[in-house]
């Protein structure tokens, strides 16, 4: 049953307008990252000077997609703390996300997980081409792969989907991106 006492006279705002930023107002060079210019083609530059970015601060998540509007949404505490090769495939791995919702996929579709997800291997599968231009190890690859929100036996699944040997089973870990 509700509580009887009013609220007190205040005042909370209902539709608050959010700040966004310009993609290439903070994050530079990747208009001439050939794994960028892949996801784009010619239209690289215009699309990421159009791209808007939100950004959140709490001690938790990394970054996406929105699914209302195709912006790119960045935690500023994973901008700090996450590691810097981290960082950069995830901002690929979105990329590829921002097209994707401007093809009009469903980024988040009902009934799938994260490991079947047609949209998520797409973007990890490029980003993991990224990873290995970059000299990465399977073991690397395969550890970039993990997150939180994902079982070990989906984490499996997920690296199988996109191509990375799995190393034999272990005790699960986190990691800090």
């Amino acid at each position: 049953m509700p509580s009887k006492v009013p609220l007190p006279p205040v005042r909370i705002p209902r539709d608050v307008p959010l700040r966004f930023e310009r993609f290439t107002d903070r994050f530079h060079g990747f208009e001439d990252v050939p794994a960028v210019q892949a996801i784009f083609g010619p239209r690289t530059r215009r699309v990421l000077r159009d791209l808007r970015v939100e950004y959140f601060s709490v001690p938790w998540g990394y970054m996406g997609v929105s699914d209302q509007d195709g912006h790119l949404i960045v935690s500023t505490h994973y901008l700090k703390t996450g590691k810097p090769r981290d960082i950069y495939l995830d901002v690929v791995h979105e990329l590829v996300h921002v097209r994707q919702f401007g093809e009009g996929k469903e980024l988040f579709p009902d009934g799938v997980g994260y490991a079947d997800t047609p949209t998520e291997i797409e973007a990890y599968k490029h980003c993991l081409d990224e990873g290995r231009r970059l000299d990465m190890t399977e073991r690397e690859l395969f550890e970039y792969l993990r997150v939180e929100w994902m079982s070990e036996k989906d984490l499996r699944k997920l690296a199988k989907h996109v191509g990375v040997k799995a190393p034999p089973p272990r005790k699960e870990q986190k990691r800090n991106r």
